[in-house]
């Protein structure tokens, strides 16, 4: 059995790493703070987001942050009682605010029972001086990990999709982050618009080499009402099949420092709000497709590291 996995998966599993620290059952809590995001208030935002921000499942933003918590936590303790949580600030950019509202919010949630830790989404542009000092004292005291979303780290997708930062600009933000020792999980979208294999690799690469601690691996999905929905209207470029994702996947989990924690591994986008692929609204498909090949091919993740 991989050394990282607690249910013969061939990578490491957040599920291993949480039992591993925590001793027990510990979930994300995903959270809508109301927060809006830069890229949107200056523009169209990034071409594929959703009108919810990349919170689709997130809590109701109408609702306060503690009732949001709550309606997650019944649910999980039917299943697994006394749990510990990690609120999981999701939607939108969740520094994007003066910090004295990002305190009132942060801990808001910290004061929960059983809350043991932080996930805060957020972009690379839009950390400031103050906010990085708070970070720095929040990390001292809870399990703080930051998400930043990049994507790809070419140069021209980073253009296409209108991410509004470059990839020095990246880099930047997650060498502050580490040098305050503040653990750093990434975003990355296999299936960008006239991407190769050759460059998902190179982002997986680029992410191995800046010895992050953790990687969502996201499958590209073309969302109603979005700029990528009248983008793939007009040129209709290549949306990968469910067996080149699968490819891919094990071939970037592959590359892989076996330490960097895997947090996702395909997306869950919402059935009513979807246009393609729709192989991806059988999560757990893939997700068996996955291992079943990496079995197949007796591999594993970092085994080309």
């Amino acid at each position: 059995m991989f050394k990282y996995s607690l249910d013969n998966k061939r990578y490491h599993t957040l599920n291993y790493y949480y039992k591993e620290k925590y001793g027990k059952k510990t979930f994300k809590v995903s959270l809508n703070a109301g927060f809006s995001c830069p890229n949107k208030v200056n523009g169209q935002g990034c071409i594929f987001c959703s009108k919810l921000g990349s919170g689709d499942f997130a809590g109701p933003k109408d609702k306060d942050l503690v009732t949001q918590f709550n309606e997650v936590k019944e649910i999980m303790e039917k299943k697994w009682p006394n749990s510990y949580y990690i609120g999981y600030f999701q939607a939108n950019t969740n520094t994007f605010a003066p910090v004295d509202i990002l305190k009132e919010k942060y801990e808001t949630i910290l004061k929960l029972p059983n809350v043991v830790g932080l996930n805060i989404a957020t972009r690379s542009d839009c950390i400031s001086k103050e906010c990085y000092e708070y970070l720095s004292d929040l990390n001292k005291r809870t399990d703080l990990t930051i998400e930043l979303g990049l994507q790809s780290c070419k140069k021209e997708t980073l253009e296409l999709i209108n991410r509004g930062h470059d990839l020095n600009n990246f880099t930047k933000a997650v060498k502050e982050l580490q040098k305050r020792h503040i653990k750093v999980v990434v975003h990355i979208i296999n299936g960008l618009p006239n991407e190769t294999e050759d460059d998902m690799l190179n982002t997986v690469k680029y992410l191995n080499s800046l010895k992050i601690d953790g990687l969502k691996i996201h499958m590209l999905h073309i969302l109603k009402d979005t700029p990528l929905a009248d983008y793939y209207e007009q040129t209709k470029f290549h949306l990968l099949s469910k067996e080149e994702y699968v490819d891919i996947v094990i071939k970037q989990l592959e590359l892989l420092d076996p330490q960097i924690v895997i947090h996702r591994i395909t997306g869950d986008p919402k059935k009513e709000d979807l246009i393609g692929p729709r192989w991806l609204l059988k999560k757990f498909c893939v997700l068996n497709e996955i291992d079943k090949e990496m079995k197949k091919r007796n591999t594993y993740q970092g085994i080309k590291c």
